[in-house]
């Protein structure tokens, strides 16, 4: 007698479908590193942006960024033009970038534009004045642990982002070293730029391991084979897509948490191919990066 075989019906078969997918969308949630959104830093395609800004936002929505890291003004449009934007196309941005401001008025303006946008953390560099010496990497502490306070009271945390010129040495003493321990861990916190910092000849895990809970945001951005390391200005064009060059980001994710990471942007400085394409290269290799 022939086995009769179970045949499954419409109902069953579109059942199964619907679990299928939703596995494969859960898998393909699970490969972004620690499932947190890809953001960018539109310094990346501020040719781009300046030219056309919704159409680039919504290309840079539909790669696959879920987060952006804004500025104020923004490469010549207004804050309530780039709020429309953003809101538009379901992009939250969870960190805004100002200059160091010496002046405690335009800081609070600063401040002001943060919380506009709803960002909770705020990004700024040294100028480049005070970063010729010990000393003035030591008034910048002092500075940055000021701004941090006034920061705090709003509700924002600060976060100072790095270059490769912070771990020039000077009497002996690594400045980005002493930025860290001059500046109070609840006043400021870090955006770890692991370009700067591998093309500076550092390991951005050894900062994680050595000073837990201070870097909590990344710039994720890849350095080309065969680049010596330096701490000067780079000549030509040292940067290239991310998973292409020779940064680890599978390792430096994997240590991510124990630095306190909450968000990444991906930037990318300069580019051997348009801009949008080296963005759409960088999110794909993120959005299959399982960590």
């Amino acid at each position: 007698m022939r086995q009769m075989t179970h045949q499954p019906d419409r109902r069953s078969f579109i059942k199964l479908a619907g679990v299928a997918a939703a596995m494969a969308a859960g898998a393909r949630m699970a490969a972004k590193p620690l499932g947190l959104p890809i953001g960018i830093q539109p310094y990346t395609v501020r040719n781009e942006l300046a030219q056309d800004l919704a159409g680039t936002i919504e290309k840079l929505a539909a790669m696959g960024y879920e987060a952006i890291e804004v500025r104020d003004p923004f490469y010549g449009h207004t804050r309530e033009e780039l709020q429309s934007v953003l809101k538009k196309f379901g992009m939250p941005s969870p960190s805004a970038y100002y200059d160091h401001l010496a002046d405690d008025d335009a800081w609070r303006k600063s401040i002001e534009s943060a919380t506009a946008f709803g960002a909770k953390y705020m990004v700024t560099p040294v100028p480049g004045d005070w970063t010729k010496s010990l000393d003035g990497w030591k008034r910048a502490a002092t500075r940055l642990n000021e701004l941090g306070g006034l920061c705090r009271k709003a509700g924002i945390t600060l976060l100072y982002h790095n270059h490769n010129f912070e771990f020039k040495v000077f009497e002996g003493k690594i400045a980005y070293d002493e930025l860290l321990r001059l500046t109070d861990p609840e006043l400021l916190k870090m955006e770890m730029d692991c370009f700067w910092t591998t093309f500076a000849g550092k390991d951005p895990v050894e900062y994680f391991t050595r000073y837990p809970g201070r870097f909590a945001i990344l710039h994720i951005k890849d350095l080309k084979k065969g680049i010596e390391p330096s701490t000067d200005s780079p000549k030509g064009n040292p940067f290239t897509e991310v998973g292409t060059g020779v940064i680890d980001y599978r390792r430096i994710f994997k240590a991510a948490p124990t630095g306190g990471l909450k968000h990444y942007f991906m930037e990318q400085d300069r580019w051997d191919r348009p801009a949008l394409e080296s963005a759409r290269l960088s999110c794909e290799y993120l959005k299959k990066l399982d960590v």
